[in-house]
């Protein structure tokens, strides 16, 4: 009992300290990159493992890659903090709640793999967004390819976006594709992540025409014409995708509320009786956790799912 009062309190400090060290990267991180040279930040201990890592680890580039797809604000660093606080967070609770091995490393995982889980779904709700818009932008990208008199792509892409031809929701995506392209960044780095965002076979298939547009200087008017032909023709199938997508992310969260109606009817029809199955007795806890694991299994399963029906 005293070694793990003892641990508990060692792993409450380093919550703690990696929080407050968070937040505190946080409050000065525009300081710093004011007074602070580049090569001194390069010399950091915690940008030489980043970098490390970007070259050696296919998990952090895969990470890397979905917070871009997502443009999210976060940058890899602040995303492995939140990991391992969610991480240590959830070990405090496993330990301090149901004192158990099991409840511990349910409990631990479930908190260290939902950041990852959390960037997950955003990709899903983007590629729902911009699912039903994909074909009216590749028509009017098609438009201006074959008015363009050397059937230059990064041209093409350029004048779709200032004109506003392209609309929201998909527009951003397309607009990150071309910001990619001008700054010179890797051609078959800036189209996999365009892919990774839109997550479906036909943003596939006109990636891989983009891609040899642009490294083989091909005319590829008729592909454009084929692939926007196969989708129009697969247009009223690709509404029923989108439905069924929705109803898969309805039922993700839907345990979650039934768990939650079914502890308020209890806390509410009996708080004392309720409180003393679901949080003094042992194997009221036990139950409690083993719901949490079934919804977490369920969530995994419905993003896995979401991501096979793209």
């Amino acid at each position: 009992m005293i070694f793990a009062k003892y641990v508990f309190l060692l792993l409450l400090f380093i919550l703690v300290y990696v929080g407050f060290q968070a937040l505190l990267e946080v409050l000065v991180r525009q300081r710093k990159a004011r007074f602070r040279l580049h090569y001194v930040k390069n010399a950091t201990v915690g940008a030489r493992l980043s970098a490390y890592l970007e070259k050696n680890s296919r998990a952090f580039k895969h990470i890397e890659d979905l917070l871009e797809s997502i443009d999210s604000k976060l940058s890899m660093r602040a995303m492995l903090t939140i990991s391992v606080i969610g991480m240590l967070s959830g070990l405090l609770a496993g330990i301090l709640f149901f004192a158990t091995v099991k409840g511990a490393v349910i409990i631990t995982t479930i908190g260290s793999s939902l950041p990852y889980l959390l960037l997950r779904v955003k990709l899903v709700s983007v590629r729902l967004q911009t699912r039903l818009e994909f074909l009216p932008a590749v028509e009017v990208f098609y438009q201006y390819y074959m008015m363009d008199p050397n059937q230059n792509m990064k041209i093409a892409l350029k004048y779709c976006l200032e004109e506003n031809r392209i609309l929201y929701p998909i527009k951003p995506v397309f607009e990150q594709l071309y910001r990619h392209l001008m700054t010179q960044r890797d051609t078959e780095e800036s189209l996999r992540i365009f892919s990774l965002t839109l997550g479906h076979n036909w943003a596939d298939y006109f990636t891989g025409i983009m891609r040899v547009a642009l490294k083989e200087g091909s005319f590829v008017g008729d592909s454009l014409k084929e692939l926007i032909t196969d989708m129009r023709k697969a247009q009223r199938f690709d509404q029923m995708e989108r439905n069924r997508l929705l109803e898969i992310r309805i039922a993700n969260f839907t345990p979650i509320g039934f768990l939650a109606l079914f502890m308020w009817i209890n806390f509410k029809v009996n708080a004392d009786n309720a409180y003393l199955y679901y949080v003094v007795d042992p194997a009221g806890r036990n139950m409690i956790l083993d719901a949490l694991l079934l919804i977490f299994v369920s969530f995994l399963m419905g993003i896995y799912l979401s991501m096979r029906r793209m």
